[in-house]
C-alpha cells in the first residue's frame, strides 16, 4: 500500500477519532449515533495510523506531499 496521506489529513483524522471516543464514552451520544460514531472513529484512527485511505485510492486523491 502506497501512503496517500500527508501529515495536516493524519493529525485531522486523530482529532475526529478521539472526539468520537470521547463523546461515545461519556455517553453523550446514546443509540444509534453513538454505535455510528464509534464506528467512524475507528475508521479514522486506522487509516490515520497506516497512512493509507482506501476512499482516496478509489478516487485517486492524495494528500502526501512525498513520494514513497
Amino acid at each position: 500500500m502506497k501512503a496517500n496521506m500527508g501529515l495536516a489529513d493524519r493529525i485531522i483524522r486523530i482529532a475526529i477519532a478521539i472526539i468520537a471516543g470521547v463523546l461515545y464514552f461519556t455517553n453523550v451520544i446514546k443509540g444509534p449515533a453513538a454505535i455510528v460514531f464509534a464506528i467512524v472513529g475507528i475508521i479514522f484512527l486506522l487509516t490515520a495510523l497506516i497512512n493509507f485511505c482506501p476512499l482516496y485510492k478509489l478516487f485517486g486523491i492524495t494528500t502526501c506531499k512525498r513520494k514513497i
